[in-house]
């Protein structure tokens, strides 16, 4: 079973499924929530320097990893940030955990903001890599960002065809995906323990499917619930943190920190040189925009 070092791991029943979630540290609580196609060992490079200043918990979100990957449902409730939210609103009950700061990265930020906006109460400050906000996303798309994007619309075709597709080449298409979305268009960026668990759950079909009703959520269920908050004026309460990378997604739609700040009156930003991936690109960089932010008052 692949963990980080220095971390233990153990499965957590949450919301009617069971996570597999890894733990090091003390301290004040920091949940760190990865994206697609990763899983948690995505936090490798920085989680033990970030153990060493808190309770670092790190969960494999619903459908990826080690964790349960439950069936899609008609809506795609099922993989919507919403109920990925609950799942992690159930973990920090079931740590005994009140209160804690998000940390996400690619679809583990959309988790993060919209755990923030559905429970305010629980969340202290929020740091976000390398996302724009769902609703926002969609809006800013034009045949660049469309060519770049490509998958959200790929992968949020009705089932079966992306599976099929995907599972006809699996570890062929998540390597393409990786490499791409770095800067240096090299897997060379991803520790050999991480990429082999990426590699391992793609050719797992159910986690295919699972990311592929992810995106589908993204395009349907997310992206309502984004327009209906922001048509009733709903604002993040708590400090957020935005990291976006020179070379990634958020980057293309020409002001990202301006689109967060429409969604939060306290935010902070700031670049790193990186593509998509910038927790195992530039781990240095991550870490000297996150730590001083949830360390500080």
């Amino acid at each position: 079973m692949s963990q980080i070092a220095g971390f233990t791991r153990r499965p957590v029943q949450t919301n009617g499924i069971t996570l597999s979630v890894q733990e090091a540290g003390q301290g004040d609580p920091l949940i760190l929530l990865h994206g697609y196609p990763q899983n948690g060992l995505c936090w490798s490079r920085i989680a033990p320097d970030l153990a060493q200043h808190f309770r670092v918990i790190i969960p494999d979100l619903r459908g990826y990893g080690q964790s349960d990957a439950p069936a899609d449902t008609p809506d795609h409730s099922a993989y919507s940030k919403r109920m990925m939210a609950m799942d992690i609103v159930g973990l920090m009950d079931a740590l005994g955990i009140d209160r804690a700061a998000i940390l996400g990265h690619d679809r583990g930020g959309r988790v993060t903001y919209r755990l923030a906006l559905d429970h305010p109460e629980r969340v202290s400050k929020i740091g976000i890599i390398e996302i724009v906000p769902t609703g926002d996303f969609w809006a800013a798309w034009n045949a660049d960002l469309a060519m770049a994007a490509y998958h959200w619309t790929f992968l949020a075709q009705p089932a079966p065809l992306p599976e099929r597709m995907i599972n006809a080449d699996p570890v062929a298409y998540i390597d393409h995906t990786l490499q791409s979305w770095t800067l240096g268009r090299t897997l060379d960026a991803f520790p050999p323990d991480a990429l082999a668990t990426y590699r391992a759950q793609a050719r797992d079909p159910a986690r295919i499917a699972a990311m592929c009703a992810d995106y589908r959520a993204g395009a349907t269920f997310d992206r309502a619930l984004d327009q209906a908050d922001r048509a009733e004026g709903r604002k993040i309460a708590a400090p957020l943190r935005f990291l976006w990378a020179e070379g990634g997604f958020p980057a293309r739609t020409g002001a990202p920190a301006d689109l967060w700040r429409g969604w939060a009156d306290d935010v902070t930003d700031r670049s790193c040189k990186s593509g998509h991936f910038a927790m195992e690109e530039v781990p240095q960089d991550v870490l000297d925009c996150f730590l001083p932010f949830f360390s500080g008052p």
